[in-house]
């Protein structure tokens, strides 16, 4: 499985921007995610979408803001992120796993395949 992560830039405050991540491997019934991590801290759990048209899950800080979704016919998972903030500045990952269980879907060790990520900024 290989992952590769694009759509990050400079923004300002309250803009919105597309991540996109394309596959190649992962079949529609992996679990997609994105994670971050901002200089100096721990990387982070931002949204996930479970496999085969399963639920999406949103870290309490984006929800309302950042919609996950997947294109099965493009083998390629999005981001959609609006109105962002100067916190949501960071490197941004995607993840993917096939079997990953529900009370483990925040853990970036429950993912054994990764994107390169991609950096946003925003500008206050």
């Amino acid at each position: 499985v290989q992952l590769q992560a694009s759509g990050g830039g400079l923004v300002q405050a309250g803009g919105s921007l597309r991540l996109s991540c394309a596959s190649s491997g992962a079949s529609s019934r992996f679990t997609m995610a994105w994670f971050r991590q901002a200089p100096g801290k721990e990387r982070e759990f931002v949204a996930a979408r479970r496999g085969n048209g399963g639920h999406t899950y949103y870290t309490d800080s984006v929800k309302g803001r950042f919609t996950i979704s997947r294109d099965n016919t493009k083998n390629t998972v999005f981001l959609q992120m609006n109105s962002l903030k100067p916190e949501d500045t960071a490197v941004y990952y995607c993840a993917a796993d096939e079997r990953i269980i529900l009370s483990a879907l925040r853990e970036a060790s429950s993912y054994d395949y990764w994107g390169q990520g991609t950096l946003v900024t925003v500008s206050s």
